[in-house]
């Protein structure tokens, strides 16, 4: 794994630029991500061209690399490993190029950001998936509620696409650092293999991380728009919200009791903000080491996903109402994405707030908790704003 730690005499926007020129136009599959409350950038790039077509689960036994899981296997959509066989990071904290030296680049700067747009705007269109029409979904949330009801859910979280027309200006390195700047408790993503796509994306939850000794996931549901200056003290929870989370933390105590683990600190639930949003999380943490359970990380991959955050409960019965009621296939989201083995750390977050891009289509995917007290229109409008994270970026963010 070669690693270039200094960018020099170019800009940040410029060298994301190359390497995702370098990438999209030899079609070598790349990842570039952002980890929650830092500022490292980090890039790698998969000289084989193949990756790891379905990697197994045993994190350990994986190399350096990112993994891009869907949120079920089908024969379209399979689990994909780039592996970190070139590996680059900066800080976004570095300085820039000095102001003289800007000129040089601008030229170039402009002419990979219409390269790079023209190489996504070829992409080959998936398979034509409607756009989800907003009487269907609420339709949806109300059968959804009836089978909560009648006992055979106790949550159930359906999806919906929305489409968008990629600007003709669309700048792919400006929407990456604007992503980064204006959420920065997110994981900001982006990443391109054949076999996957082009997806971007800045995801507010984690579903396993890590490192040395330690293991760490959260529990993060329930939705609200952050408003005035303070946010998170003025932050009013229903007990809907308050219930949606308590289900996401029981369904991960419940994956812990499966394996007999009862040595695990809990805290929370506690408001966070993420793009603009309200949400509360319980944080869960397992000292592997004092366990003696060094394979943690991936026996409770297995056991999450997919979460209840992203699917409901009991998940069996969840997962065939979305299988009968979602018209469209969600592929990436609501998945699971991130580096695996990268300095010593594996960090695996869910595929949400994220966009696919292909030709001249953005499709941006949004899911909304329902429960028994569920009203119908205030569950689209909660995706209207999930999907507004992304979409608003990629529509606001033009070339330079």
């Amino acid at each position: 794994m070669e690693t270039t730690n200094k960018i020099a005499e170019i800009t940040k926007a410029l060298f994301l630029e190359h390497l995702l020129f370098r990438a999209l136009n030899e079609n070598l599959p790349i990842a570039i991500w952002k980890k929650p409350k830092q500022s490292l950038i980090e890039v790698i790039i998969d000289e084989d061209k193949e990756g790891i077509k379905q990697p197994g689960m045993d994190l350990d036994q994986l190399p350096p690399g990112f993994m891009i899981h869907p949120f079920l296997h089908s024969a379209d959509h399979q689990p994909f490993f780039i592996k970190a066989t070139n590996y680059y990071r900066f800080s976004l904290d570095e300085n820039e190029v000095s102001d003289d030296q800007l000129p040089i680049w601008e030229n170039s700067n402009k002419e990979l950001t219409v390269k790079i747009r023209e190489i996504i705007q070829s992409f080959p269109a998936g398979k034509k998936a409607k756009a989800s029409r907003k009487s269907d979904f609420i339709q949806t949330v109300n059968k959804a509620i009836e089978s909560i009801a009648s006992g055979k859910l106790y949550k159930v979280v359906p999806a919906r696409l929305k489409k968008m027309t990629l600007p003709s200006d669309f700048d792919l390195a400006g929407t990456f650092l604007a992503l980064c700047d204006a959420y920065p408790n997110a994981f900001i993503n982006c990443f391109f293999s054949e076999s996957t796509g082009f997806w971007i994306g800045a995801s507010p939850e984690t579903l396993i991380k890590t490192r040395a000794d330690s293991f760490y996931t959260m529990a993060l549901a329930g939705t609200q728009k952050a408003k005035g200056d303070n946010p998170l003290k003025n932050a009013a929870w229903t007990q809907k919200e308050i219930e949606e989370q308590a289900l996401v933390s029981r369904y991960i105590v419940d994956c812990f009791k499966k394996i007999r683990l009862r040595e695990y600190l809990e805290l929370g639930p506690k408001t966070t903000i993420a793009g603009g949003l309200l949400h509360l999380k319980s944080e869960f943490l397992v000292d592997m080491k004092a366990t003696n359970f060094p394979q943690l990380g991936s026996v409770m991959l297995e056991l999450l996903h997919p979460t209840s955050a992203v699917c409901g409960m009991p998940k069996a019965e969840a997962l065939e109402f979305l299988d009968t009621e979602e018209n469209f296939d969600r592929s990436y989201f609501s998945g699971f994405i991130g580096p695996v083995n990268i300095e010593a750390e594996t960090a695996l977050y869910v595929n949400l707030r994220c966009a696919k891009l292909e030709n001249k289509e953005v499709l941006l995917f949004a899911g909304a908790g329902v429960t028994e007290d569920s009203v119908p229109e205030k569950e689209w409008e909660e995706t209207e704003m999930k999907c507004n994270i992304i979409g608003k970026i990629i529509k606001t963010n033009q070339s330079r």
